[in-house]
């Protein structure tokens, strides 16, 4: 069932070294992440491994064997450096145990990896992703490690630490002869069913007696016949360290199926078994338990998951409550949390140099006070490296402004500090951090759930007496076992040396990874376009000699301050004079535009937004070649096809149509492009597309002639015919199509769907397919008079014929791109509409949709199923693990069960709907069924079968039908 885990496979010791690890199932591409606020370290699932992760968690919070573990050295245990010779023994799995309880207390990773351990045992890839018992696990693995150090001072490890010892009695009524039997254990395996918990079970096992009478007499050795007698049991031996296996699964004899216990079992935190022990005469202490891990099953009887609630007996972690913080009685320490100069001060008087990375300094405040600089401290005092500035009286920045340490005047004026003012405070503050607490302060108690742990409350505990989620391995502690003062918040206590020392390299190898992949991750590439090397001409700006003289590429750290990125070009432009602003630039098809100028030397380009690949011009701010220069969005140049009749050569209009194009300002009037024509008075049509997608030119109305090009929908690449007048149509376009006048349907209806009440429920925006979904919504904002912040936070949706609201259209995309059709719906919703890489989703509850139930999200498009059904049941309310999600098929039947890992785009490839995920479309009965059955027969590849159905239902039109039948061709010559 474990594979090999009995055996001791040399060829199977991992080569692993820190910084040279020859073997990796996956390629990381970031180091492990350091460890989160708790301080402690979880332990990575490979896919099956919860009950293994939990029961070694266990055994590392059992101090007493960790450290019997860690004194045997490589003189008994070997090492892997010597396990290609061939006389040498090396024992694989306790090397592999004591590397991973070294991870555990010492190497900064918010969780380590059992990779090379299960290596060691022999599991291959697939006995990692299978799910066992955790009970079994426990005794396997006690045995393996018997056996394993066979031959060693810690030959009795397991004996000495968990082996007890049950004598089971007959008397006799007759003779009152005892015949004993002596049984040993390493667990106690206790029932559930029909016993009310812990307690109650072993009253059941070793107080009440067994009678043997009548018909089930007891055959007496001493009176060789047939008598009556009872049977007991007892506790002869106790060990110091108590395992209790509850019997959660039964097998119903009568379904002939298993099933889990899940009825109500409590268990105490504190134990005493004296009435259970054979031998009763030594002090109480010595019978008393306390429980200090409790390992819980999630799920049922065939599947589920592992974690485990353990107690902290050496205060390694950091365990406090975010909801503590807001008490009376904390009051001090929130004075203290105010004061960001006492805690910095109190963190570097805690390093041995008073020495640290300005990084680490803003980690070790997070763990410190649970809440990063930025969030807390940074919009009253600024970033944190340009407060330790300010205070050079106290802090001392390297030249690089990498690392910080204390001054030694700062240094005693801490010490004075806390010895008068703040030394109460500061004592407060301290004694939540890992082993400051007294001894008799409440139990430390962690939920270690694979890589994720949290602080949690005794009371807790009581949660998993019953259900689906319940206790299923007790691990109790005789209360007499005292640890050594030293041991007390100190990880690095009982580790042997040659472990401390690859521990402390690891950890400054993980730095400099992660300083590596910081910088990585936090430098992008800046454009920065030279003002002395362009000018400005039509309407743009644009390079004097060439595009890479006038440009330099420049990389960047982007927490670095803006100042700091000024001071840099500044060091690189020897010849720069005057002013150096810098603004953010972009290229458009008419040249480079300046939009807006940066400011705020201290905030962080991160802060400002700035964006990888950002252009950036450089210049004084004012002019570039003696013209000022425009700025903004609203001014930006768009680049317009205008279209217009040729002059003949004897000053009459000829019939030759010329097209020239031209840059006009985006806020300019649509009359601008008259002015630049030199035509005083003419007509203007714009290009637009009608409802079967033909082309068409559309007269714009005089009183629209003042509209800016923007409001107007143009923009770049739009296309502008000018006449001289509207009544001429001798001018016979491209394509063969005339003009038209003003369309009838040159608008869309938007209604106020939000909960702010308006004058106006519903007005109509005027737009052509080239507008702008955004600028549409922001005029059906003004026309209703809403609030201005609905900017901010609202979407527009298309009405379907029955009244229901479709998917929320994007901002960016334009009226085409949309395919919103002219005259139609759209509702003015709450909330903002989803961005290119997210999806819209309906959802229902079940199998048996009925309209009107459906329910809204919006999900990444690379989310898992797993993740977006955990949000539907969040978002829906609903309880349980026994949920997931289903394809819908053409005809609304449930199909296969989605694949729980597989990103959802992938999944909605060749599907329009799943459940819990339901899309209810607003067509036609027979534009429903001609677009579900072509999207069915397309995925199928059997087109063909398609049009034979829709041709004989007589659901296609005649356009259709000829259509279809190029549609079929072009099928034919791609498929075979």
């Amino acid at each position: 069932m474990f594979g090999d885990l009995f055996e001791e496979d040399y060829s199977s010791v991992s080569n692993y070294q820190y910084g040279n690890e020859k073997k990796l199932k996956t390629k990381v591409l970031e180091p492990p992440a350091p460890r989160e606020f708790t301080n402690l370290s979880g332990i990575r699932n490979q896919g099956g491994t919860c009950y293994l992760n939990s029961l070694l968690q266990t055994l590392h919070f059992t101090p007493e064997f960790r450290e019997a573990l860690f004194s045997l050295g490589p003189e008994e245990l070997g090492s892997f450096e010597d396990k290609d010779k061939p006389d040498a023994k090396v024992r694989i799995i306790p090397l592999q145990l004591q590397r991973m309880f070294a991870q555990l207390l010492l190497l900064d990773q918010d969780a380590a990896s059992t990779t090379d351990l299960t290596d060691s045992f022999g599991w291959t890839s697939d006995e990692e992703m299978r799910q066992h018992d955790v009970q079994e696990l426990n005794r396997i693995l006690f045995s393996a490690l018997e056996t394993s150090l066979v031959g060693t001072s810690g030959h009795d490890l397991i004996n000495r630490l968990y082996h007890g010892t049950i004598v089971n009695q007959v008397v006799c009524k007759e003779c009152k002869n005892v015949s004993e039997k002596q049984e040993d254990f390493l667990d106690l395996t206790v029932a559930v069913k029909n016993v009310s918990g812990l307690e109650d079970a072993l009253w059941n096992m070793y107080v009440e007696e067994e009678v043997f009478d009548y018909d089930n007499l007891y055959h007496c050795g001493t009176c060789d016949r047939l008598v009556k007698a009872a049977k007991s049991a007892k506790l002869r031996k106790l060990p110091p360290f108590l395992t209790v296996s509850l019997l959660r699964f039964n097998f119903d004899f009568v379904k002939h199926e298993r099933y889990k216990e899940t009825s109500c079992y409590t268990f105490p935190l504190r134990i005493n078994l004296k009435p259970f022990c054979e031998q009763s005469e030594l002090d109480d202490l010595e019978y008393v338990y306390d429980l200090f891990s409790v390992i819980i099953h999630q799920g049922g009887c065939y599947g589920g998951h592992y974690h485990v609630y353990i107690k902290d007996v050496d205060h390694l972690g950091n365990w406090q409550f975010q909801e503590e913080k807001s008490k009376p009685d904390l009051q001090n320490k929130e004075e203290i949390d105010d004061d960001p100069l006492i805690i910095l001060k109190a963190i570097l008087l805690q390093e041995e140099s008073n020495l640290i990375p300005v990084d680490q300094l803003g980690q070790k405040l997070l763990k410190k006070i649970g809440i990063s600089w930025n969030k807390k401290y940074r919009k009253q005092y600024g970033p944190l490296r340009k407060f330790l500035q300010l205070h050079s009286q106290i802090f001392l920045l390297s030249s690089d402004e990498s690392t910080v340490s204390l001054l030694k005047n700062g240094s005693l004026q801490a010490e004075s500090d806390f010895q008068k003012k703040d030394q109460h405070l500061f004592q407060m503050h301290t004694s939540e951090s890992p082993g400051l607490n007294d001894r008799n302060s409440c139990p430390h108690w962690f939920d270690i759930n694979d890589s994720k742990v949290r602080p949690i409350k005794e009371k807790d505990i009581e949660q998993q007496f019953q259900g689906k989620e319940s206790a299923y391995m007790l691990f109790y502690r005789k209360s007499q076992l005292q640890r050594p003062p030293e041991a007390r918040a100190n990880p690095r206590y009982g580790v042997p040396g040659h472990l401390l020392n690859e521990m402390d390299a690891a950890n400054i190898e993980l730095q400099r990874k992660r300083a590596e992949c910081d910088s990585a991750n936090n430098s992008f590439e800046l454009h920065l376009h030279l003002g002395p090397h362009y000018h400005f001409f039509n309407g743009a700006l644009h390079p004097t000699v060439s595009r890479a003289e006038s440009m330099w590429d420049f990389t960047f750290d982007k927490r670095k301050t803006l100042g700091d990125l000024r001071q840099s070009i500044l060091q690189l432009l020897e010849f720069w004079e005057g002013d150096l602003v810098l603004s953010v630039a972009k290229l458009v098809p008419a040249g480079l535009h300046v939009y807006r100028m940066l400011d705020g030397d201290n905030l962080t380009l991160c802060e400002m937004e700035i964006e990888d690949g950002e252009d950036i011009f450089v210049w004084n701010g004012v002019e570039v070649g003696g013209i000022p220069i425009p700025t903004g969005s609203d001014c930006e140049p768009v680049l317009i096809n205008v279209l217009h009749l040729a002059a003949s050569s004897q000053g009459g209009k000829c019939q030759q149509l010329v097209e020239a194009p031209h840059v006009f300002p985006s806020n300019a009037e649509v009359q601008a492009v008259l002015a630049a024509l030199a035509m005083p008075v003419a007509v203007l049509f714009v290009s637009t597309t009608d409802s079967v997608g033909e082309e068409n030119w559309v007269a714009i109305p005089e009183e629209d002639l003042k509209k800016t090009f923007r409001e107007q929908g143009l923009g770049n690449g739009s296309s502008v015919l000018v006449q001289e007048s509207k009544d001429d149509k001798s001018l016979l376009l491209r394509q063969g199509k005339w003009f038209t006048g003003a369309s009838e349907t040159s608008w869309l209806q938007v209604q106020n769907l939000c909960e702010v009440e308006s004058e106006e429920k519903q007005v109509k925006i005027s737009a052509t397919v080239n507008t702008v979904v955004y600028e549409i919504r922001i005029k059906a904002i003004k026309e209703l008079e809403l609030m201005k912040e609905l900017a901010e936070n609202s979407c527009l949706r298309p009405i379907g014929r029955n009244g229901k609201l479709l998917c929320p259209v994007p901002d960016s995309y334009t009226v085409k791109e949309a395919e919103l059709k002219m005259g139609s719906s759209l509702g003015l919703c709450p909330g903002r509409a989803p961005t290119p890489s997210q999806l819209f989703l309906f959802f229902t509850v079940g199998s048996d949709v009925q309209p009107g139930t459906e329910m809204e999200i919006i999900v990444e498009e690379t989310m898992s199923a797993r993740d977006c059904l955990k949000l539907m049941l969040e978002k829906s309310g609903l309880p349980g693990d026994t949920w997931h999600l289903r394809k819908m098929d053409w005809c609304y039947e449930a199909g296969e069960p989605l694949c729980e890992e597989v990103r959802l785009f992938l999944h909605i490839l060749f599907f329009k709907m799943i459940i819990l995920c339901f899309m209810q479309d607003t067509y036609s009965p027979h534009e429903y069924i001609r677009e579900k059955t072509l999207i069915f027969f397309l995925g199928h590849k059997n087109l063909y079968l398609g049009l034979l159905l829709l041709l004989y239902c007589g659901l296609l039109t005649q356009r259709e039908n000829l259509s279809l039948v190029g549609m079929f061709l072009t099928a034919v010559l791609v498929l075979f």
